[in-house]
Parts: structure tokens; sequence; C-alpha cells
């Protein structure tokens, strides 16, 4: 057994991290209030900027606002001020960032080039979501909404979440028409005036809204996210994905096969960084489900995002990897057929395993049933598996696990009622390369 140290360290503008039973460790939360989805993610001059949606001042969904952050390594998080609030007629949803390095809007210069936040207009009587601007020219500490919003309106009351990208000359929207089922695509030159390119959808699993889509390139091919509520893999939220190609003009699909991202409860609205060094693919959800975020029981905050994953392709499946250079600790082993119990009592406890071919995350005895009424079926996840000999990789926090198996190809997210302090990890069966950690 070898010991790890948690090296990464959420710093607040009112001081030291709290100590609340639930608050996780190395998982971003807000110190205070509301939290739900990754928005404007992009990396500028050595600082990755985590954007999210935010109730400044209460603990339930409300008053959205972007919310920041920023961090020079993706696990040491710096909360700032919130960067575009709400007003009482609008509230801000979600969106993107890039940096206009050309300047074709006009708000900065090419010397220095303005960051422009690309975000969702909610008129709080709900009849219109439109797409608006604002800018910052201070590396994202301050932002002011360009004079001439929206800059896209199509007169719906349901069209959100555009992730902004620089391709081929020209700005790219990829854009959530939820209750259609599809994902709309527009381009411009200036951020301000928007073409109608192409729609894409209703494909594979239609069970709910369609939200926070994302496409990006890796390798020859092309990855549509695409978020759905409900209708997930297990209860409420989940991410789906489509495999194809980008033709200046449309995604076309390799076909239309459902895709999940992650096979836990929790990972939802995830999308990727803009500008990552290195083109890498840097992925964060937020680590929450709709099905019970609004009652989960912590305070004074609620909502915490997943650990950075790097996203990579082999064949026609996504693979997940932690992005871990800080040395968060983790608990891995190979087994044929074994599982580990990863306990902080006698009954309160996470089962982790291979049986009958299926590899499974049992979070049965690590659920709050009088607070978060759940089945069991919502509470054990399993995927069969057609390998003799399975590694597994887990990130446990407080109040959350996250499982990735066969190096990264399977990922399960679950929000849990176990903290680290005095956790124990039990093998049994046949366990191979059990290496633990130290959560005393």
């Amino acid at each position: 057994m070898s010991e790890g140290k948690v090296t990464a360290v959420i710093k607040h503008p009112a001081g030291a991290l709290g100590d609340e039973k639930s608050r996780p460790q190395f998982h971003f939360t807000p110190e205070r209030n509301w939290m739900n989805d990754p928005n404007g993610l992009i990396y500028y001059k050595g600082e990755y900027h985590l954007f999210f949606q935010h109730n400044p001042t209460e603990n339930i969904w409300g008053n959205m606002s972007w919310g920041h952050a920023v961090s020079t390594d993706l696990h040491k998080w710096e909360e700032l001020p919130v960067a575009i609030p709400c007003t009482d007629e609008v509230g801000i949803f979600s969106g993107s960032a890039v940096i206009d390095y050309t300047n074709s809007t006009g708000f900065g210069s090419v010397e220095n080039p303005a960051m422009v936040a690309i975000y969702t207009e909610h008129k709080n009587d709900k009849r219109k979501q439109s797409q608006c601007l604002a800018f910052s020219l201070d590396d994202g500490r301050t932002f002011t909404k360009y004079e001439g919003n929206p800059v896209l309106d199509t007169n719906s009351p349901d069209f959100r979440d555009p992730k902004v990208q620089w391709i081929d000359g020209q700005w790219l929207m990829t854009v959530a028409k939820p209750d259609l089922h599809q994902i709309s695509f527009f381009t411009s030159k200036n951020l301000k005036a928007w073409k109608h390119l192409s729609d894409f959808g209703p494909a594979a699993e239609v069970g709910g809204c369609w939200e926070c889509p994302d496409l990006f390139q890796l390798g020859e091919k092309w990855i549509l996210i695409v978020s759905l509520n409900p209708g997930g893999y297990q209860v409420g939220s989940g991410t789906q994905y489509f495999i194809g190609q980008w033709n200046g003009k449309e995604f076309i699909a390799d076909d239309s096969k459902t895709r999940w991202l992650d096979y836990g409860r929790d990972n939802y609205a995830g999308v990727t960084f803009e500008n990552a060094p290195d083109n890498r693919k840097i992925f964060i959800g937020w680590m929450s489900n709709w099905e019970y975020a609004h009652t989960f029981p912590t305070h004074p905050w609620r909502g915490a995002m997943t650990l950075p994953r790097e996203l990579t392709l082999h064949g026609d499946k996504l693979f997940q990897k932690v992005v871990n250079e800080n040395g968060i600790p983790k608990i891995t082993f190979t087994t044929t057929g074994g599982s580990i119990r990863i306990s902080e009592n006698r009954d309160k406890f996470v089962e982790i395993g291979l049986r009958e071919k299926k590899i499974y995350l049992d979070c049965t005895h690590a659920w709050d049933e009088e607070a978060l009424p759940l089945s069991k079926e919502f509470l054990l996840q399993e995927i069969e598996i057609d390998l003799e000999e399975v590694e597994f990789e887990i990130y446990l926090d407080r109040g959350s696990i996250e499982l990735f198996v066969d190096g990264g190809k399977y990922a399960f997210t679950n929000l849990t009622f176990i903290g680290t302090a005095r956790s124990l990890v039990t093998p049994i069966g046949e366990i191979r390369n059990l290496n633990t950690v130290n959560f005393g």
C-alpha cells in the first residue's frame, strides 16, 4: 500500500477552503451558492479559465450569471468575482469564449486581442433565448456587454448554449435547438453577423432536450458532443457523442449509434477547453444530475465540476484520461473476477469490480435514501466487457467517485455520501496490483 497526498488546492477569495463533510478537496466548487454548467472554457496567457452557471446570491438555481475561476494547472483553482451578471430582465445562460486574435470584432486590437464571451441571453419571462456577446480586455477579469446584442436571434424560446471556434478563416457556432433534438451550425466573419449553415439531428437518443453541444476534431474524425436531459444512460441527465466528418458546412455522422460519454449518473453539460496547449482536448463536466441537483444536501454551496479529462479517439470510442500532472491520489488494480470495497464504515461503502463479464460500480450503500430517493437500478451501473483481465483507475473525493476502466474506455462518475477521511479499501476475490492511498 502506498501513500498519496492531495496537492490540488481550491483557493477562494475569502480565504481557506471550507471543510464541510461533503466538500470536495480536489474538484472545483464555488465557495458559496449554486453552480451548474461549465461555460467559456478557454486557455489564455498561461491560465485556464473556468466560467460557470452560477447563482451569486442563493444555494438554488436562479439569477443565472457567469461565475469565474482560473488555474495554471487545472487543479489549483482561484475563484474570481462574477464575470457576467444577470439582470432583472434576463439570465446569462451557457456559452463559450474565444480570443479574437485578428480583432475581427473591433473590440480590442491585434496587440491586445479581446477575450469574447458568446452566451445565451434568456428572457426571464421565457419568451425568447438569443445569442449575445461580451468582451474583456483585461484577461477575463471584467467584461463589457456588446451594445448591438443580440447578435443571433431566431425569436425562439429554446435556442441556447453556443460553442464558438475559429475554423478555416471564419467563426463557427455550434448551438442547440433543445426541443427539436437538433444542433445548428452558423458562420460569421466578425462574431456579430451570423449565417445559418445546417442542422444535425434528431439522431440516437432523443428522450430529453439536447443541450451544450461541442464540435471538435480528433485525428481524421470530428466529434460532436450533445448533452441530454432527461433520457441519460441512467436516470435524468446524460451525455452522448457522435463521430463523423465536418465538411465546412455540415456535420455528417458515421452512423446513428448511441455512444455514451459516461456510464454514471453525474457528468452533464461538459465541453472542452478552447486553445488548450498542444491542441489537447480537455473536457470538464458538471458533476451532478437534474434529477436531484436542486436538493442535493450541501451547504453553503451546491454543485461541483468533474476532474479535467483529456479526450482521445481510439477506433469508434472516446477514451478519457484524467489530467493528473499534479499528483491527485488514485486507487488502481487489475482483476479477472474480483472487486474492492471502499468503506467509510461497515454499513456505508462503494463496491467496484468485475463479475460475470461485467464491470460494475455499486453505490447502493453509499447514498442517502431519505434525502434523495433512488431505486437500486440507478445506484448500480454495469457494463458487459469482453476482456479476461480488467484495469481499474479510481479517483475518490469527498462526496464523489470517478472510475475509469480499460485505460479510460469506460468512465463512471457518481456523487456519493462517502467522505475520504477514514475510508478503507478492502479487496474481495482475485485482485492484482492493488495500489491505494492513505485517506487518513
